[in-house]
């Protein structure tokens, strides 16, 4: 098993940049991911990284605007978000998946972290 740890969430003006992080303890190479829910909708898949290598997904609505990321000695992965906009808001939450391969759909992950709140204003 493992357990996730968002921080990173907070309030910024449309057009600004924020970065989220994911910090990872337990059992390693996993698949990791970046969902997103906002109110009355559904948890969207945002961002993932395969656990060797360098395959990456993209959602449409944010490729070119956010990375996805990790550093290896510490366990943990990021999320830089730039040219925020006021639908970007939402809970993000990261996902770990051991089993398959890379994925954008949420019942394919196994762990996932509490989320962390962000809030882009206009």
């Amino acid at each position: 098993q493992v357990h996730l740890v968002e921080s990173g969430g907070g309030l910024v003006q449309a057009g600004g940049s924020l970065r989220l992080s994911c910090t990872a303890s337990g059992r390693t190479l996993y698949h990791m991911g970046w969902f997103r829910q906002a109110p009355g909708k559904e948890r969207e898949f945002v961002a993932a990284l395969a656990s060797i290598g360098s395959k990456i997904l993209y959602a449409d609505s944010v490729k070119g605007r956010f990375t996805i990321s990790r550093d290896n000695a510490k366990n943990t992965l990021y999320l830089q978000m730039n040219s925020l906009k006021p639908e970007d808001t939402a809970v993000y939450y990261c996902a770990a998946r051991y089993y398959g391969v890379v994925s954008a759909t949420r019942e394919e992950y196994d762990y996932w972290g509490q989320g962390t709140q962000v809030t882009v204003s206009s």
